[in-house]
């Protein structure tokens, strides 16, 4: 795993802060970039975000048609599996209940999808957390396009889950029928990851 210099560590936390730290949080100005691998650089032009049904295509979208799909800015908290969390940072993309909307599923097929990513990496997730506004597909920063360290152009955004769920580079949703562990889930990382039950990893509750 990989992580930029310049990662100042832990800052002093106030009641307040604490209240909204999960469990074995700290608190961090910065923003670490951690990959499993070397940072992948796509061209706009050869972009494309895939939704998939089994072996089926439901719908697809180039680059400028994804952009002129409905956009929603969030200002949220983030968690990282890694102990350090980020308050209100600002991102701008397109909510998966709009991407659904976009390709005419009124509704998923069924509970369970998995994310492709360029670079080989996968993780899964349940539906239930990817719709309601629990989730989008971001392609932008603290007003400025995501940059390829953190994920750009494009990476899945669930601020509810450990941070390892928003995958970065995402080019493909794909549903399955059953909840098969991704990259780091099949390493021994808890198949769902709920900072606020601490589900680090496989047997934690």
């Amino acid at each position: 795993m990989h992580v930029t210099r310049g990662f100042k560590g832990k800052r002093r936390t106030d009641a307040t802060d604490r209240a909204r730290l999960p469990p074995g949080q700290y608190l961090t100005p910065e923003f670490p970039v951690l990959t499993a691998g070397p940072t992948i650089h796509t061209p706009l032009d050869r972009w494309k975000l895939a939704l998939q049904n089994g072996g089926s295509l439901v719908a697809t979208w180039t680059w400028a048609e994804f952009e002129a799909l409905p956009q929603t800015d969030l200002q949220t908290d983030i968690h990282c599996v890694t102990q350090w969390s980020k308050f209100d940072t600002r991102w701008r993309g397109v909510t998966i209940d709009d991407i659904f909307r976009a390709a005419d599923l009124a509704v998923p097929p069924t509970g369970y999808l998995m994310a492709h990513c360029d670079g080989g990496y996968t993780t899964n997730l349940l539906v239930s957390d990817l719709i309601d506004g629990r989730a989008m597909i971001a392609t932008h920063y603290d007003g400025l396009p995501l940059l390829p360290s953190h994920g750009g152009p494009a990476r899945l955004l669930l601020p509810h889950l450990y941070f390892w769920k928003s995958a970065k580079w995402v080019r493909r949703l794909a549903f399955r029928d059953k909840d098969d562990p991704g990259f780091w889930e099949s390493r021994g990382y808890h198949l769902r990851g709920d900072p606020w039950r601490e589900q680090r990893y496989h047997g934690d509750p």
